[in-house]
């Protein structure tokens, strides 16, 4: 496979394993992580010898999400994207979403640590969760000023009764790992130091089973999910791209960084 900076991927008798790697910012999404996933994913798809996909994240965390230091960089004017880099960044969201459901292998995601945001809504988009106790699962949209828009208004609802995802959406509460068990976000929650064991096992017995038979199964449950992402996504990609140069938005980066309440005032 090929070379990454922010991953680190390795094969083992039919199981691909790709973690990510940017532990000092809790593997948030930024420093070119997005892109090479979406590389690395397109290579394990198009392997005929990779049965399974088990995903997981190096350091302390998952995902934390969107860099929100980057954010707070934008809010400010220190990084000035050009309007292409802007109108990627609105269809980043879209573009690896759809990139971990073409892939036709099983994907177990190992969460431990923070799943916030788009990283919340990366594990919710493979087939199987299994998540330490105490991990921290949440759509930290809201809380940062922004429209949940890319993805979590698809996976969250899918995962969990419709009531409890609208509240959880809207506040950008955290679930553990125990009661994302609970409520469906996670197939099963384990102790913290038995979590590689245990997805490592659940991706074995993927691998180990019969592959067209797995992969029909999931490419016909997949339609599901892929006919709520076409039916939610560009909505949702277009209202929190308004979000992105709102006032709120600014004020909440820049009070993250401040470490200290926000202030919002609707505009």
């Amino acid at each position: 496979m090929s070379e990454y900076k922010t991953l680190l991927v390795s094969r083992d008798d039919g199981l691909a394993t790709i973690a990510l790697n940017r532990p000092e910012r809790l593997n948030a999404i930024g420093g070119g992580l997005e892109e090479e996933l979406g590389r690395a994913l397109a290579e394990v798809a198009d392997d005929p010898a990779v049965r399974a996909v088990l995903l997981r994240g190096e350091g302390r965390a998952f995902c934390a999400g969107g860099d929100v230091k980057d954010m707070a960089g934008r809010a400010a004017g220190e990084i000035a994207p050009s309007p292409a880099q802007q109108v990627y960044q609105l269809l980043h969201g879209r573009r690896i979403l759809e990139t971990i459901l073409s892939v036709p292998q099983p994907i177990v995601a190992a969460v431990h640590g923070y799943a916030m945001g788009l990283g919340a809504t990366i594990a919710l988009f493979c087939d199987v969760v299994v998540a330490a106790e105490d991990a921290q699962f949440a759509d930290t949209h809201v809380s940062i000023g922004l429209v949940a828009g890319d993805g979590g208004a698809v996976a969250w609802p899918l995962a969990m009764p419709l009531g409890a995802a609208r509240y959880y959406l809207m506040t950008g509460d955290r679930v553990s790992g125990t009661e994302a068990a609970r409520l469906g976000l996670a197939l099963r929650a384990v102790p913290a130091g038995d979590l590689l064991d245990e997805a490592t096992m659940i991706a074995r017995r993927l691998a180990d089973a019969a592959p067209l038979a797995v992969q029909g199964t999931k490419a016909t449950v997949n339609k599901i999910v892929k006919e709520r992402l076409n039916l939610l996504i560009d909505l949702g990609l277009a209202l929190e791209g308004g979000t992105f140069v709102s006032d709120d938005h600014k004020e909440a980066a820049a009070a993250f960084v401040e470490k200290r309440k926000p202030t919002f005032r609707g505009r």
